[in-house]
């Protein structure tokens, strides 16, 4: 059974994928848990000036309690969203298994938290795999629809919920078929910039090249 990890990074880079199951299951980096840590501490960090200029947020102080104040005014579930039913549930479904880092019922909701910086709307395509595994897991575990799930990126102050639309399906349904599909490492893309940040470039022999050395 595939994890939600595998299949966000088959959605993102299925050669990543090869290399990464090569490697076995990665430890969480300090800081990647002090960002998640964040996003049960909204509250708090609202309303506590010294406590907000402490945290490890990526953005202005002010631009961080314009967004979550706005979040907080928009969403009805908001005092669930803070203090969650559950917290780091393990989910396993027909298809996938993985951590939902909340999980909120009535409405039944899904809430995954990244480290990383938000689009200007919506979210990562990779993410939004990973967003619909957590949620058709949580329906597979309690047998009931799941409409939409939440991505949180609390070192921006940004929470965007995402419906289940057939489009994000069909991007779920063609990453399990590639973390199906790979057995031995796929093919390689030259000159691509996601290569760039990735831990496995050296073993896997992509070469990315700066815009200047294409010229």
């Amino acid at each position: 059974m595939h994890t939600f990890r595998d299949v966000e990074t088959a959605a993102y880079c299925p050669r990543k994928l090869y290399y990464r199951r090569r490697a076995g299951p990665p430890d969480v980096p300090d800081d990647v848990a002090a960002c998640r840590s964040l996003a049960f501490e909204y509250d708090r960090l609202l309303a506590a000036d010294a406590d907000l200029l402490a945290a490890p947020i990526e953005v202005s102080p002010t631009t961080y309690r314009s967004r979550l104040g706005s979040v907080k005014s928009r969403l009805d579930y908001w005092d669930r969203l803070v203090d969650p039913e559950t917290r780091e549930a393990m989910l396993e479904g027909r298809e996938c298994r993985g951590v939902a880092h909340k999980v909120l019922d009535d409405p039944l909701v899904p809430s995954l938290v990244f480290a990383g910086t938000p689009p200007e709307e919506g979210v990562w395509e990779p993410q939004t795999v990973r967003l619909v595994a957590a949620a058709k897991a949580l329906a597979w575990e309690r047998e009931t629809p799941v409409e939409f799930a939440v991505a949180e990126y609390p070192a921006h102050g940004v929470v965007r919920e995402v419906p289940m639309t057939t489009r994000r399906k069909a991007a779920y349904r063609r990453a399990v078929r590639t973390a199906d599909s790979t057995d031995g490492p796929p093919g390689r893309v030259e000159n691509d910039a996601k290569c760039r940040p990735c831990e496995f470039r050296t073993e896997c022999g992509v070469r990315t090249r700066s815009a200047r050395s294409l010229l």
